[in-house]
């Protein structure tokens, strides 16, 4: 790498992701909106000097801050612009020639008394080539010019952002008679001599202006499209804008998605904690190890040569290894999170903007699914959503989830609304998983809830205290948390119904669907009472939780979007149980579930459920009409699925264990994109090896999946250990985690307040 300069490679590099979207070497460009852009802007003074190619840049930057302004004015001419509103003045000043009264303009602003703009945007050079037909001596006065001229601007350069734009070469097929002396090679050497004036004057000054050379580049790949040969097309003069809005604005605004020219964030109090707890320790496993290991090498086991028998084992050696493994864990998670910061937080390696196209979302998808398929085996039970079969589930869907989020094609409807019934999917698993656990086991104790909620939540709090990320940012396990809490308390509330209960007296089922009733009054109140909603969540230290930028609306918003889903999952869940229960199915291997008539009758019925949602879903014109519909006709696809996949006999007994291999870390695969998969917190795309995009991605897969592999391995190793079955012991842990969150919270509080 050339180094950390990413306003640099913004200001000099870059290409194009098919015929629109400029993606800067090695860095993100934010795509700002009209109130960031006076946001940013507010009190500043923005000066154009130049001729009518910098005038086609002033009109694209001004319609940033307001998109209604029309290109008026006399075109030969200053142009002032001004938005009061938020004390915004831009003014193009019209000087063609670099020349001497260009000189006495930008000297003016060095006077102390003046007042001086925040950014001033230069570059001139073919009237100079015109006027003089493209002479030698111009372009010699040119130089004469430009030498007297860069000391002033490097005076200014010093208080504000000096631009010097570099020309965008032409196209000469298209010149009129009076322009054809303006050639490309013409526009080089005038290029290379501003170039060679302004980087000898910069070595021997501080400040140093900046040369924007990027939007030569761009016109080299759209100066075909140019109405008279010499003027860009708008689509890239607006390229041009965004880029030096990106450049002066990205480190004020700080958008997570415009990683170009931001400064790496410095450590909070709370991160440099978790730095030295990682440190200390992978230094105490390390002394452990070598302590064990001269142990065992003096204390090994052997046999009595007397007795003939194995000498017993230091006591203290299943306490030291708890010890050991607990380090050993910490040790392997302190390694994992230390590349999670270089990916994500540090500006060590490469980030890249999406860029979606049909090929780069539906090829990816059809080869893991000609994979997943080539990988069946034989389930070892053929009850409806067996182990295998939801594992398998959790697997295909979480590779899709994965394939839509890299490529970008959340800007599709179509694959938009599918992707929302797969999330929808895994809630439905989570009412179905719980309850059934719940219905069939009675086991409302302590230690499940523990298990499950530090299971689902272990690696999130890891990463919102090492990545400083709220908790709300990772959506769908504060989603899955608050869920299965309450499932917990609706079937743990009096009367406890059971299954084992509830055969005993059939009245005890209209019991349970009374609960589920309440259960799903209540839901429907929240959605349709924001107020309400918020007001729970925003009681301290809830809101901690789920506040995103200072408000719990996405929270709410998140929640709403599959609100009856899990609700669903339960019902169906309690129905399917009934029928199993009163032996009502069949799910021997190889059976159709049901009769042959009944089957045949409800598969035909469940593929063209499917298929209708599915056109349904392909013809959604509006994203914000769809997602109210989304909610109540999700569960129709889902049950169609479920069915298709469990009433043929032969197709229930049967999974592929390579969806399923990735469904047993799906939850850590989901979290773990955020930041070494995706990059700049999933809006763009890590890259490890520039210039090779497949590569790319393929060297960041293999470790991203390793990555989540192995976390999924901590946790399951860590759950043993921080949540034992001894009640007693369990109750001192629950304390310890108990004043663990309240530090977390206090320092948080002081974080903040520093910050404000």
């Amino acid at each position: 790498f050339k180094g950390g300069d990413t306003c640099e490679y913004l200001l000099s590099s870059g290409r194009f992701l098919g015929e629109k979207v400029w993606q800067p070497h090695s860095c993100m460009m934010h795509k700002y909106k009209n109130s960031e852009a006076k946001n940013c802007l507010i009190d500043k003074h923005v000066v154009f000097i130049g001729d009518s190619r910098i005038r086609q840049l002033f009109y694209s930057f001004i319609k940033l801050i307001n998109p209604q302004v029309r290109e008026e004015g006399n075109k030969h001419g200053n142009i002032p612009f001004e938005d009061k509103s938020a004390s915004i003045k831009v003014d193009f000043l019209w000087y063609p020639e670099v020349n001497g009264s260009m000189r006495q303009r930008i000297k003016s602003w060095t006077e102390s008394s003046v007042a001086k703009p925040h950014i001033i945007v230069v570059g001139a050079a073919t009237w100079s080539i015109k006027i003089h037909n493209g002479s030698n001596e111009a372009l010699t006065q040119y130089k004469v010019n430009i030498t007297s001229i860069v000391p002033l601007l490097e005076k200014l350069a010093k208080s504000s952002d000096v631009y010097w734009v570099l020309q965008d070469p032409v196209y000469e097929d298209f010149l009129s008679e009076s322009r054809k002396m303006i050639t490309n090679e013409k526009i080089d050497a005038y290029n290379e001599a501003a170039v060679r004036i302004l980087n000898s004057s910069s070595r021997n000054s501080k400040a140093k202006v900046k040369v924007f050379s990027v939007s030569k580049l761009i016109a080299q790949e759209t100066i075909m499209k140019s109405v008279d040969g010499l003027h860009l097309p708008e689509s890239s003069r607006d390229t041009n804008a965004m880029i030096l809005m990106n450049v002066y604005c990205n480190k004020i605004m700080k958008p997570i998605d415009g990683s170009c020219c931001q400064p790496q964030p410095p450590l909070t109090l709370i991160q440099k904690f978790a730095f030295c707890f990682f440190t200390l320790s992978i230094v105490g496993y390390l002394i452990i190890s070598v302590i064990r290991r001269n142990n065992f090498r003096k204390n090994k086991s052997c046999a009595d040569l007397e007795s003939g028998e194995e000498k017993k084992p230091d006591i203290s050696a299943s306490n030291v290894s708890t010890l050991e493994m607990l380090l050993h864990s910490f040790c392997k998670l302190g390694l994992i999170m230390t590349y999670f910061y270089l990916c994500d937080r540090a500006n060590l390696f490469m980030k890249e903007n999406k860029f979606y196209t049909h090929s780069s979302f539906f090829i990816p998808i059809i080869y893991i699914l000609v994979l997943g398929v080539f990988y069946t085996e034989n389930t070892k039970e053929t009850k409806v959503l067996n182990r295998e079969q939801t594992d398998e589930w959790k697997g295909w869907m979480q590779l899709v989830i994965l394939i839509y989020h890299i490529s970008g094609a959340s800007t599709f409807l179509p694959v938009y609304m599918h992707i929302r019934v797969l999330v929808a999917a895994y809630l439905f698993q989570t009412g179905y998983g719980h309850f059934s656990y719940f219905w069939m086991k009675g086991d409302f104790g302590v230690y499940r809830v523990c298990q499950v909620l530090f299971r689902l939540n272990f690696l999130v709090v890891v990463l919102c205290i090492v990545m400083d990320r709220p908790y709300q940012f990772y959506y769908f396990v504060p989603l899955v948390t608050v869920w299965f809490m309450i499932i917990y308390a609706t079937l743990a509330i009096w009367p406890q119904i059971v299954q084992k209960k509830a055969n005993g007296n059939c009245l005890w089922h209209f019991g349970l669907l009374l609960k589920l009733i309440c259960l799903l009054t209540c839901i429907y109140f929240l959605s349709y009472s924001q107020g309400s909603f918020e007001k729970i969540f925003s009681f301290w230290p809830l809101s901690k939780c789920f506040e995103l930028n200072g408000n719990v609306y996405e929270w709410w918003f998140r929640w709403k979007l599959d609100r009856y889903v899990v609700f669903h999952g339960m019902l169906f869940a309690f129905i399917y149980l009934a029928l199993q229960k009163r032996q009502m199915i069949s799910e021997g291997k190889g059976d159709p579930l049901f009769s042959s008539r009944v089957s045949n009758v409800l598969l035909f019925v469940s593929v063209v459920s499917f298929l209708t949602y599915s056109i349904w879903a392909s013809s959604c014109k509006n994203k914000t009409e769809c997602n109210e519909l989304h909610p109540s006709v999700s569960v129709v696809q889902i049950l169609a699925f479920i069915l298709i996949r469990n009433i043929p006999g032969y197709v229930r007994s049967v999974y592929s264990s390579f969806f399923a291999w990735f469904g047993k870390i799906s939850l850590e695969l989901f979290i773990c994109q955020y930041h070494i998969w995706l990059a700049a917190d999933t809006k763009g795309i890590l890259v490890l090896i520039p210039g090779y995009p497949m590569f790319n991605v393929l060297v960041s897969t293999f470790i991203f999946v390793c990555v989540a592999h192995e976390i999924s391995q901590i946790t399951n190793d860590l759950a043993q250990i921080v949540v034992p079955k001894d009640n007693s012991t369990l109750l001192k842990r629950l304390l310890c985690i108990a004043g663990f969150f309240s530090g977390l919270l206090l320092f948080s509080a002081m974080q903040d307040q520093s910050r404000h």
